[in-house]
């Protein structure tokens, strides 16, 4: 079973989060910020990947600390969930869209972690949600999964449908990108 369950508490946040790489998709998220909830349940959803979200935090600040600390403990959860790689396909990419929004997403699953990210949003919130931040979760979330993520903004007007696009990209490149396909690892080296 890959799976995971990590719990991180600092004086910001309080994260319990699990996931399930073989799973059906089945989320359930609270982090207190809706449309982060909603991103991550698209997440979850169409990665196939089951995940369980619990966030405390201090919202009375703004949203930064709970969507950068829910990528941190979401990244720590895929490292720990896919163990030595092996097996795995490694890479992914997707193109979605979203009505008038195109996202893509490429990513490989390398000890690697980097982010190239390349979106503009045109207004600074999306409800309780910063759109900076966006760039934040997948910073966290690559940097504690060592997956090297490149998200990009093909064009879009309504940043919900651009964000959305990009989380649900994300999504499909990570389905691809854990499957198992072979049995060894998929490195010259013979490790990630």
């Amino acid at each position: 079973m890959r799976t995971a369950d990590i719990k991180r508490k600092t004086k910001e946040t309080d994260i319990e989060v699990f996931v399930k790489l073989d799973g059906e998709g089945k989320v359930s998220v609270n982090t207190g910020i809706g449309f982060f909830d909603h991103m991550l349940t698209a997440l979850g959803v169409h990665s196939g990947i089951d995940m369980d979200v619990e966030c405390t935090g201090d919202l009375y600040v703004d949203g930064h600390h709970t969507v950068e600390d829910v990528g941190i403990c979401l990244g720590k959860a895929f490292a720990e969930a896919l163990g030595d790689k092996a097996g795995i396909a490694r890479y992914g990419s997707a193109f979605v869209p979203m009505d008038e929004a195109l996202a893509f997403c490429s990513l490989d699953i390398s000890g690697r972690p980097f982010l190239a990210f390349n979106a503009e949003f045109h207004d600074d919130r999306i409800g309780q949600y910063d759109t900076c931040l966006t760039e934040e979760f997948f910073r966290a979330f690559a940097f504690n999964s060592g997956i090297t993520l490149h998200i990009r903004e093909e064009y879009g007007k309504n940043d919900h449908h651009i964000a959305e696009a990009m989380y649900k990209a994300v999504a499909h490149a990570l389905k691809d990108a854990v499957k198992i396909t072979g049995t060894g690892v998929l490195s010259t080296k013979g490790v990630l």
